[in-house]
């Protein structure tokens, strides 16, 4: 008789099922695809327009290519999500002298406030929820979230498919 013993490393469907259902629990009390979504409205961007400008006040300035795969959308698609930040006057497109093909964006002094509201408010809200922990639980959650993203920092990314071209 062959026992089926599972993988320690591999999460049971039961498991997966649950955090789906968890994950489902918390996006009815805030977005689910997105935490920092209720910032949209009240600074009148998009989900991408605000992940843009914390991208580029966390990192710095970033290619074209780079702000798109980090906003998780196509080099076509972050072509307008540039423009409208652009013609707001909170970024600027620079070409990049060693190879003048390449576009790179930087905040610019109204992009970089914005940037500091945005993340002065997103820290507000990261602190009400740990709030809601005690000081273990906290503790069990930072160790779980840096475990993470140790083993997605050693293991492969996927490839995205190709862009077709025009």
């Amino acid at each position: 008789m062959s026992r089926n013993i599972p993988d320690p490393e591999e999460a049971p469907a039961s498991e997966v099922s649950r955090l789906l259902q968890l994950m489902y629990r918390l996006g009815r009390r805030r977005s689910l695809r997105d935490p920092i979504a209720g910032l949209c409205e009240q600074f009148q961007f998009t989900p991408p327009q605000v992940h843009a400008l914390l991208w580029l006040g966390q990192d710095g300035p970033l290619t074209m290519g780079e702000l798109a795969r980090r906003l998780g959308i196509t080099e076509k698609t972050v072509t307008g999500v540039v423009d409208r930040l652009e013609r707001e006057g909170h970024l600027q497109r620079e070409r990049v002298h060693e190879d003048r093909r390449v576009v790179r964006c930087r905040l610019t002094g109204s992009g970089q406030q914005t940037f500091q509201q945005l993340h002065q408010l997103v820290n507000q809200a990261l602190s009400q929820l740990l709030e809601m922990l005690d000081g273990s639980d906290r503790k069990a959650l930072f160790r779980i979230i840096e475990k993470l993203v140790r083993r997605l920092d050693t293991s492969p990314e996927p490839q995205a498919p190709e862009e077709e071209s025009a």
